[in-house]
């Protein structure tokens, strides 16, 4: 049996200089200025069951994780997109910890993921990926459901848009969403990569 540990824990939730936007589309306030000027961000990459996976890590936490159907030039653009160039640097011993619980997760010795997160996102997004994080190994439950559960009933566009641009898939658990007649539907990293991530954690898929 997989290894039950505490859920991830989020340390922070980077918001300077943003533009954020509601679930209906109204601006939050913020700026079109540089997510995050200055801070440091550290990259590698590593293979998975699964494929070539690239990982990205603040001193805050993991805060990018692209799986095989992004590809590294996604990747670099999504760093491009939140950080000044000239703080990106490669460093894996920074990201060791989040590639061992990767690992172990790929073997099935891993349930929940502890290693410190950064998420980098919209107070409506990061309120999605936070309850995410709430949903048991081996669970799933439908969009509708989760967006009673950050208490926008309907706004489930909404919540499936945020979910979709989930940065930190598996260790933010999207795969763990279904279509409300139990369809393995909209996850970025690809059906198939949903549906092989659900049947390594015995999810029922209906």
């Amino acid at each position: 049996m997989p290894e039950e540990v505490a859920t991830p824990e989020v340390a922070r939730v980077a918001n300077a200089n943003r533009k954020y936007v509601t679930a209906d589309g109204e601006k939050e306030g913020g700026s079109d200025a540089k997510a995050q000027p200055g801070k440091k961000v550290y990259c590698t990459s590593f293979d998975s069951r699964i494929g070539r996976i690239y990982v990205a890590s603040t001193e805050v936490g993991v805060c990018k994780i692209s799986v095989p159907r992004e590809s590294r030039k996604d990747f670099f653009e999504w760093l491009k997109g939140h950080f000044d160039p000239d703080s990106v640097s490669d460093n894996r011993a920074h990201n060791r910890e989040a590639i061992d619980q990767l690992v172990r997760y790929f073997n099935g010795k891993l349930a929940k993921f502890t290693c410190p997160i950064d998420l980098l996102g919209t107070p409506f997004q990061v309120r999605v990926w936070k309850e995410l994080c709430k949903i048991p190994y081996g669970s799933t439950v439908t969009y509708k459901s989760l967006a009673r559960r950050v208490h926008a009933p309907k706004s489930f566009k909404a919540v499936r848009r945020a979910n979709v641009a989930n940065p930190l898939p598996i260790v933010v658990p999207c795969h763990r969403i279904l279509g409300s007649n139990g369809a393995l539907v909209s996850y970025s990293c690809g059906i198939k990569t949903k549906e092989f991530l659900l049947r390594l954690e015995g999810a029922i898929i209906v």
